[in-house]
């Protein structure tokens, strides 16, 4: 199986104004949103993409936009990376929203959520896993085990990933960040995911290069006592 980066969009115009902005058509990202995609140009560069797919969403194929430039890649559009339906909720203040009940529930025990008129946090954590996981199996399928990829999405969806993937209840989910242009990364193997980085906002990504090798092998499914040193 291959290695997914899990990028978040970058800042948008809703995120600066304290709106939900869930699926509201012509939310794009804000001046410091594209000079932080324009930065992952430089900081991504090392790393050997053999796909970049992103949520249909304008704020995430804007983060996109630079980075396939210049490289042999399109970016692959998967409705099931789109952000949370959160139906009657879209468009509204947080700082509202915060004083409705079921936002205590969206914080204790998100998985079960469901927003008015709009879509359930466990149903959105289902699509969005199997999204990954399918795409995942098939890219590592196309070129090899130690496949590397891209997708760019939304916040909630990264989290329920990221849970996913450390063996977390979705009601443990809202313990995880994914900040604006944050990059996480897990390793998926037979039996088990590796979570390799979470909400990273600008560390050397080097370490996620797949070694050079004659003959490719298949990730380890176990891990190493003692922690690894990151070179093997």
């Amino acid at each position: 199986m291959g290695t997914v980066i899990l990028l978040r969009h970058g800042r948008s115009t809703a995120n600066t104004a304290g709106v939900l902005a869930g699926r509201t058509p012509g939310v794009v990202l804000d001046e410091h949103g594209r000079a932080q995609a324009q930065a992952l140009v430089e900081r991504l560069a090392q790393l050997p993409l053999t796909a970049v797919v992103s949520s249909p969403l304008q704020r995430c194929r804007e983060t996109v936009a630079p980075l396939v430039q210049g490289r042999e890649l399109g970016v692959t559009v998967d409705d099931r990376f789109v952000e949370m339906d959160y139906g009657e909720w879209t468009g509204r203040e947080l700082r509202k929203l915060a004083k409705e009940p079921l936002w205590k529930v969206v914080q204790a025990h998100p998985s079960a959520a469901v927003f008015p008129g709009g879509e359930g946090l466990a149903a959105m954590q289902a699509r969005a896993v199997a999204a990954v996981r399918e795409w995942d199996t098939k890219l590592a399928a196309e070129h090899g085990p130690q496949a590397l990829w891209l997708v760019c999405t939304h916040g909630d969806i990264i989290k329920a990933v990221l849970a996913d993937a450390l063996g977390v209840h979705l009601d443990g989910f809202q313990r995880i960040v994914a900040n604006a242009c944050s990059v996480s990364a897990v390793t998926y193997t037979e039996t088990r995911p590796f979570v390799q980085r979470v909400n990273d906002c600008g560390g050397d990504l080097r370490s996620l290069v797949p070694p050079k090798r004659r003959r490719q092998r298949r990730p380890s499914s176990d891990a190493t006592p003692g922690g690894s040193t990151g070179t093997s």
